[in-house]
């Protein structure tokens, strides 16, 4: 029939239409990834964010950024200038759960930016990330950001709390920034692992040729000890099985104190309190010889 025809020419125009509009998302998009990529200045990012550029949605709608998602896009570029604006003009809102363009486990996953930042060891600006932490309205809802378990389902930091990764990833700095800002050292991942499981076990398995990991690792294991007055993991059995293996590993005074052979000495005592009283941010005004780097090489 004639005017069966022209329905379905219509429907052929119309999802001709949507595929163009969606090709031009996709190029807009591709667009402003390589003008952060490029590090161009704040106000032409900004420019392009709220007016030009946009991306396509599962349900075929085209949406502009939100300062969430250009948040990760910073992270992934490590632009600085961009990622302070953002947090500094939206606040918690640039760290709220992006769309379902970024993730396809939104319903299930926390917003992935903590574990993005760990992955990529930006911590210039999970530095700034943790300043705007405070801002939500409630501890509860901070000590839940800070100890989410993110990322999709379907990749390698599914399940995994940022302090997991940070200690999966050996990244030092990540690690005592989260641990300052109050995230949990003692919460396990969905293998039932917590991050001093993990780091153990990344330790005894990690190549032993590969001396800047093993050095970055054991500065995380400083760090965990730091924050965890009672260490508590499930690797116990293996440190007494083989004493000599992990004293080499973790350094004799350490694998004491994990092994419950003897208490911390009282130099760590105190450091324990010192970074449990203080702000993170101020750790760097600390004289040297207090610093947790010091306590690191000389005691772990």
């Amino acid at each position: 029939m004639p005017w069966d025809v022209g329905v379905e020419q219509q429907q052929s125009w119309e999802r001709h239409a949507d595929y163009r509009s969606e090709k031009q998302c996709q190029r807009s998009s591709y667009a402003f990834y390589c003008a952060v990529r490029d590090l161009l200045p704040v106000w032409a990012l900004e420019d392009m964010r709220t007016m030009e550029v946009f991306h396509w949605e599962d349900d075929g709608q085209a949406c502009s950024f939100t300062p969430s998602e250009a948040l990760l896009y910073t992270l992934v570029h490590d632009h600085q200038q961009y990622a302070r604006y953002l947090l500094n003009r939206y606040s918690v809102r640039a760290l709220e759960m992006p769309s379902r363009s970024f993730c396809c486990c939104q319903t299930h996953a926390a917003p992935p930016h903590l574990s993005v930042a760990v992955r990529y060891n930006r911590t210039s600006i999970l530095r700034m990330m943790m300043a705007q932490v405070k801002d939500f309205s409630t501890e509860t809802e901070r000590r839940v950001y800070l100890n989410s378990r993110g990322g999709c389902a379907h990749s390698a930091d599914a399940g995994k709390t940022p302090v997991h990764l940070a200690c999966d990833l050996a990244r030092p700095e990540c690690l005592l920034l989260l641990l300052g800002h109050g995230a949990c050292p003692y919460l396990a991942d969905h293998t039932g692992l917590n991050p001093l499981d993990c780091l153990l076990h990344h330790m005894c398995h990690a190549p032993s040729n590969m001396a800047a990991d093993a050095h970055r690792m054991r500065e995380c294991l400083g760090y965990l000890l730091l924050f965890m007055p009672k260490p508590n993991f499930q690797l116990k059995d293996e440190l007494l099985k083989n004493p000599q293996l992990w004293q080499r590993l973790v350094g004799e005074e350490a694998f004491n104190w994990l092994a419950g052979l003897t208490p911390p000495s009282l130099f760590v005592q105190a450091m324990q309190s010192l970074t449990q009283s203080i702000p993170a941010e101020q750790m760097d005004a600390l004289p040297d010889f207090l610093k947790p780097l010091d306590f690191r090489l000389q005691n772990v």
